[in-house]
């Protein structure tokens, strides 16, 4: 399996009718990477002269090569730190695009679908204190299901990933051994299992290793036909990752004025525990007119626009209430001291 993906489309790399430096590079999160394929395809649709080239590469190198200034934009599922903020060297902007979820993945043999996890089962599996399938606490939370003795595999990311980062956000709320002893972050230390690189990595573990559970983006598990269990949210409810539990995840929260939010482990009876907003990470103040203008004009497409195509691909719109903020924070980005967006 391609454990480096990337999408480029534009006319000039066909036609050679624009030279290379006006392609637009960005990289980071797989997280919503199939959702960003989608939206790069449409938006040529839009501006035939939009060459951007998105390299699904991580969290982590999203971050690091947008503070490099390698690329024109990154993209992260987790918030930069306040130490990777001050590396900046000039101010960098996080908006929001979409809402994903991730899910807990599994290959059980003879349990296709119906698999039912507490918060404890979860940081239990994911800490090696739960290690056959036929363990009496799963058996428990799972009655009528026949599980089998099977030794469990955890399978984890073995980059910097926000993905690892929303999933151990959420353990390290509902399970006191696991912010004690593992913590939360892009990268941690995972006391057992196989490390796979990006949600593609992870994905292609869990689908060829019987026993196997991990966590992904569950467009990634749709897509790969890979089971995914209900998890039993702070209201008491099992639930099946959706978008509609991450819209529910999302709502009623305040925003903070950089627009970087958890909405893991949310009170709502219907929230997905296990939700996340997802950020393109660009520099205020752009160096190239040409690129910042077409980044500014392709994001505020993808927070309008762009936002009917995210459903079919298993991700949630951007909430109502959110959209007006960053309408006004893409309007802070400049070239020169100009204003790359004008609209009202």
């Amino acid at each position: 399996m391609n454990m480096l993906r990337s999408v480029v489309l534009g006319a000039a790399l066909v036609s050679g009718g624009l030279s290379a430096q006006t392609v637009i590079q960005g990289a980071g999160a797989t997280f919503p990477y199939p959702l960003y394929s989608k939206w790069i395809s449409e938006y040529q649709k839009v501006d035939p002269k939009a060459n951007i080239n998105y390299q699904s590469i991580g969290s982590g190198g999203g971050i690091r090569q947008i503070l490099e200034e390698t690329v024109d934009f990154g993209a992260t599922d987790a918030p930069m730190t306040p130490q990777e903020r001050a590396k900046a060297k000039s101010p960098i902007l996080h908006i929001p695009v979409t809402m994903g979820c991730v899910v807990v993945s599994y290959n059980v043999p003879g349990v296709s679908s119906g698999l039912k996890l507490t918060p404890e089962l979860v940081a239990g599996i994911f800490m090696g204190q739960v290690t056959k399938w036929s363990d009496p606490k799963l058996a428990s939370a799972n009655p009528g299901v026949k599980l089998p003795a099977t030794p469990i595999t955890v399978a984890y990311r073995s980059d910097g990933s926000g993905t690892t980062a929303v999933f151990t956000e959420y353990l390290a709320k509902v399970s006191a051994d696991w912010k004690a002893k593992v913590g939360a972050g892009k990268s941690v230390k995972f006391p057992i299992g196989l490390g796979g690189k990006g949600n593609e990595g992870v994905t292609g573990l869990v689908k060829t290793t019987p026993g196997a559970v991990g966590y992904v983006e569950l467009a990634y598990a749709k897509q790969n036909g890979l089971a995914v269990a209900a998890i039993r949210n702070k209201n008491g409810k099992f639930i099946q990752p959706s978008p509609e539990g991450v819209t529910s995840a999302a709502s009623g929260n305040e925003i903070p004025a950089d627009l970087c939010m958890s909405i893991t482990d949310g009170p709502g009876a219907k929230d997905y525990p296990i939700s996340a907003f997802t950020y393109i990470l660009v520099h205020e103040n752009q160096k190239d007119g040409t690129k910042g203008k077409m980044v500014a004009d392709f994001l505020w497409w993808a927070m309008h626009e762009g936002q009917k195509f995210a459903a079919a691909l298993d991700y949630a719109p951007l909430p109502k209430d959110v959209t007006p903020k960053i309408e006004a924070k893409l309007k802070t980005l400049k070239f020169a001291g100009k204003v790359l967006i004008t609209k009202k």
